[in-house]
């Protein structure tokens, strides 16, 4: 098994999606890239501790390769705002690839300046591609958040549109 870990706003959202992907095995919400040690859900709210609200995949890469997980990242949420997704706004919601080795951090550039270049989004994307640092699993209530809580108002005005973009750009990477 390989690992990624990814920022794109709401860990929810972003978890609800991978969670569907062919080859994906697991998905952990938490918190990476900052500089408190243990940080909570309510110290990363704050905007205080550097830390990203990111997801942490497990894949194998036989079936769905890494720059195909970047792609799908690029294209489920919007790279191009800095420190913001929709209404969640802050450093913790940060568009950010967290690589785990020098491929994957090669990977990354090529498939962020592949999109970047492309009309895919008319604004310049500012996603940052740095080292991941430790990452701290979330409290176990955000864990399956969605699947758990799918009549949430915010889960059904974020996630919804992010599912159909995955449904529209990428059937053939989902599950069954």
């Amino acid at each position: 098994m390989a690992i990624a870990t990814f920022g794109a706003g709401c860990f929810w959202c972003v978890e609800a999606v991978f969670l569907r992907l062919t080859g994906v095995n697991a998905v952990r919400p938490g918190y990476s890239n900052g500089q408190m040690k243990d940080p909570t859900y309510k110290d990363v709210c704050t905007g205080g501790t550097g830390h990203a609200e990111v997801i942490q995949i497990d894949f194998d890469e036989t079936i769905i390769p890494f720059e195909v997980l970047v792609e799908v990242m690029l294209h489920v949420h919007d790279p191009t705002t800095l420190n913001r997704q929709g209404a969640d706004i802050g450093t913790q919601y940060r568009s950010g690839i967290y690589y785990h080795n020098e491929s994957q951090k090669e990977g990354a550039q090529r498939v962020l300046t592949q999109i970047d270049e492309s009309s895919l989004w008319p604004n310049p994307i500012v996603t940052e591609i740095v080292a991941a640092e430790e990452f701290y699993p979330a409290e176990d209530y955000h864990h399956n958040y969605f699947a758990k809580n799918p009549g949430n108002p915010y889960c059904i005005a974020s996630v919804g549109p992010k599912l159909a973009k995955l449904t529209n750009k990428f059937p053939h990477l989902l599950v069954g």
